[in-house]
C-alpha cells in the first residue's frame, strides 16, 4: 500500500481514513491492524461512502435509519400542505421530495430486513395524499397514483440495473448449448454466502429471471424494458418479494 501511494503521488489523510471489516453476522471478528507509514488506520464498524451509511455486515441498518428521520420531515411537509394544494400537485411533490430520497441506494438497502418501518411511512404518505382515512388498504391508491409499493420500486430500480449492466453477465445459452425454456434466462453463479445471495448482482439475477418472457424480451431496448416492466408493476403492485416470486408468469399481463 505505501508503495501505490508512492507511484502515485498521493498521501493518507489519517484524521479522515478508516478501514472497515466486512463479515457475516455469525462470524467472529479477525483483529486485524492496517498501517501506513508506520501508522496504524483506525478500524470502524461503519461509515459513510457516497451518501451511503454501510456497516460492516451491511444489514443498511444505520443507513435505513438516517433515512427515516428525512422520509419523516417528507412527509411532514406533504401533510402540512395537503388542504391547500390539489392531488396533482402533491404526487409532483411526492416525486420531487419523498421519492428522490427513497430512490437513493435502494438497489443496495432495499432487500434488507431493516425496511419495514420505511414501506410504513410510504404508505402513510399515500393516504395523505389521496385523502384516505389511517386503517385504508393502500392497494389500490398505489394504483391509482401510478406509484409503486416499496418491493415493487425496489424490483423495478434492480431490473433496470440488470438491463442497464447486461454486459456483467451471461445467459445460459451462452454458458452451454443446451435449448431448454430457461436458455434466455441469465446464468445463476454458485454462491453459498447469504449476504451475496441478496446483493444487487446476484439478486437481481433471480429477480430477472422470474419475469415475464414477453417482457424479458424487451431487456437489451431500455426505454422499452423500462416502460413495460413499470405498466407490468403498477397492475400487480407486489408488497412483498414472495408475492412477486409466486405470481403465475402464465397469467394474463394485460400488456401485450
Amino acid at each position: 500500500m505505501n508503495n501505490w501511494f508512492r507511484c502515485n503521488s498521493l498521501s493518507l489523510n489519517f484524521d479522515k481514513t478508516y478501514f472497515l471489516q466486512f463479515r457475516p453476522k455469525s462470524s467472529y471478528e479477525i483483529d486485524i491492524k492496517i498501517s501506513c507509514h508506520n501508522k496504524l488506520i483506525k478500524k470502524t464498524k461503519n461509515t459513510t461512502f457516497l451518501g451511503l451509511d454501510i456497516d460492516s455486515s451491511l444489514s443498511w441498518r444505520n443507513h435505513i435509519d438516517q433515512m427515516m428521520f428525512k422520509l419523516s420531515r417528507a412527509c411532514y411537509a406533504i401533510r402540512y400542505v395537503k388542504h391547500f394544494l390539489s392531488q396533482d400537485i402533491l404526487r409532483t411533490i411526492y416525486f420531487s421530495y419523498f421519492h428522490s430520497i427513497l430512490l437513493y441506494g435502494i438497489i443496495f438497502w432495499g432487500n434488507s430486513a431493516y425496511n419495514s418501518n420505511v414501506f410504513k411511512i410510504k404508505k402513510r404518505i399515500i393516504r395523505i395524499i389521496m385523502n384516505a382515512r389511517n386503517r385504508d388498504s393502500c392497494h389500490q391508491l398505489f394504483k391509482n397514483l401510478k406509484i409503486l409499493p416499496l418491493k415493487s420500486q425496489y424490483i423495478f430500480s434492480l431490473l433496470l440495473f440488470v438491463a442497464e449492466n447486461r454486459y456483467l453477465y451471461e445467459s445460459n445459452s451462452e454458458i452451454h448449448n443446451i435449448n431448454t425454456r430457461f436458455s434466455s434466462d441469465l446464468h445463476t453463479p454458485t454462491a453459498n454466502l447469504t449476504t451475496f445471495q441478496k446483493g444487487p448482482f446476484y439478486f437481481g439475477i433471480k429477480v430477472f429471471n422470474h419475469l415475464p418472457t414477453s417482457i424479458k424480451k424487451t431487456s437489451r431496448d431500455i426505454n422499452q424494458f423500462r416502460s413495460v416492466l413499470k405498466s407490468f408493476l403498477i397492475i400487480n403492485s407486489f408488497y412483498s418479494l414472495e408475492e412477486y416470486f409466486a405470481w403465475n408468469s402464465n397469467r394474463d399481463l394485460g400488456l401485450v
